[in-house]
């Protein structure tokens, strides 16, 4: 449920924002400059994808998001993605003033840390968000859609849900967005995040038409991923499986060879059918 509009925080939300900002860009940075980095070094100009490159391009951006939101996990929450702040409103984590600051600085850091790379780095920009030939818009957001799903189902269960393993739910954030652009990057760029498509946009200047495939697409995923975590929540997922988290000492593992051994109930006869059966005898 979407939080009432309040303004009683407004310096912490401000405050909160520009650490977001520097997280994203810090984010971004690492990841925009790998993914130049990769490209030209087959040369000035745009590169066909490789198997190897996308290997390349997906680890970076996983173990990017991985150090990043590791760094600011207990600042800000580590969002670095709009998509990810609107899935958090529609659970009710995060009030609706601290969203919108948090979009601005999602979208401000992601373009910051592109006309820095590209400023940096020779050549076009390599690392803009676009189709793979073949792949039709509608296709591109159904792509970007169940893969930001993913990601957003992953950081609720990791991050927002809070058990032993919630600080070092970086850790499995940044595998999720791993696997994820290992089978979108090819085909959409792996955006996952409409700051990410954003950036280099804005700097390039929204040249091929089809961006608005990177804001539909993502956030159709953040009501995909929110849903099936508000189904789960619904239906109080917790008892399901429950004291996976928990330690030897507060539920020790049964033993198996007394968890198969068959019990046997040892008769006591009595003395009184033992006369019986001798006077019939």
């Amino acid at each position: 449920m979407v939080a009432s509009i309040s303004f009683a925080n407004i310096k912490q939300d401000i405050c909160g924002a520009l650490l977001e900002f520097v997280g994203t860009f810090f984010f971004f940075s690492i990841a925009y400059g790998t993914v130049q980095a990769v490209i030209a070094e087959g040369g000035v100009g745009p590169a066909a994808p490789t198997a190897l490159n996308v290997f390349v391009i997906s680890t970076c951006f996983g173990f990017s998001l991985l150090v990043s939101a590791w760094l600011f996990y207990r600042v800000t929450g580590g969002q670095f993605n709009p998509n990810v702040s609107l899935a958090l409103l529609i659970t009710g984590n995060l009030p609706p003033v601290r969203f919108v600051l948090y979009c601005i600085a999602q979208l401000a850091g992601s373009t910051a840390a592109s006309a820095v790379i590209l400023g940096l780095t020779p050549g076009p920009c390599k690392f803009n968000t676009t189709l793979a030939e073949g792949i039709s818009p509608v296709q591109g957001v159904f792509i970007e859609m169940f893969v930001t799903a993913y990601l957003i189902f992953a950081i609720l269960m990791l991050a927002v849900e809070k058990h032993r393993a919630t600080p070092f739910a970086p850790v499995g954030i940044g595998l999720t967005l791993f696997v994820c652009q290992l089978w979108s990057v090819y085909f959409t760029g792996g955006a996952m995040n409409t700051a990410r498509a954003f950036g280099p946009a804005a700097v390039t200047g929204f040249k091929d038409g089809i961006h608005w495939v990177y804001w539909v697409g993502p956030c159709l995923g953040s009501f995909l991923g929110a849903g099936l975590y508000t189904i789960m929540k619904r239906f109080n997922y917790e008892v399901l499986n429950p004291g996976q988290d928990a330690t030897y000492k507060e539920m020790p593992a049964q033993d198996p060879a007394l968890a198969t051994q068959p019990t046997f109930r040892r008769q006591r006869s009595d003395p009184a059918d033992k006369r019986s059966s001798d006077s019939m005898a």
